[in-house]
């Protein structure tokens, strides 16, 4: 039988809130024993968890592996949005005047992730 991503792990400063930017801007929640202060923090979502380790260096140098997101009932401009209204910040506009591209943006701790187009607009520019 073949393995299965249980978690993708991510290491921070702080756990807990790290843990509840994702869990906000991916519409699901923290596992309901997680508190602040927490060494850790787990993220259930429908495909594999995220899982953050409160670890005591600092974040060095751009991400080797990021997530990237599809929004599934909103624009991927709306998705930007929104991200940055939750604390995310804008990093590169990959965005295309065709209405193609993504953009990367950082969580609150820095590390990398981007927002692709949603299905809806693939699909209306294919």
């Amino acid at each position: 039988m073949s393995s299965l991503v249980r978690h993708v792990t991510i290491d921070c400063a702080d756990a807990h809130a790290l843990a509840s930017f994702w869990a906000k801007a991916l519409d699901s929640k923290l596992s309901d024993d997680d508190l602040p202060g927490d060494p850790e923090a787990l993220v259930e979502t429908p495909g594999a968890n995220l899982l953050f380790i409160q670890v005591p260096e600092p974040k060095a140098v751009k991400n080797r592996v990021h997530l990237d997101l599809q929004p599934q009932d909103r624009t991927r401009d709306e998705e930007v949005d929104r991200l940055i209204g939750l604390g995310a910040v804008l990093l590169d506009d990959r965005r295309n005047p065709d209405g193609t591209g993504w953009v990367t943006l950082g969580d609150p701790e820095g590390n990398e992730f981007c927002v692709e187009r949603s299905r809806a607009e693939r699909v209306a520019t294919s």
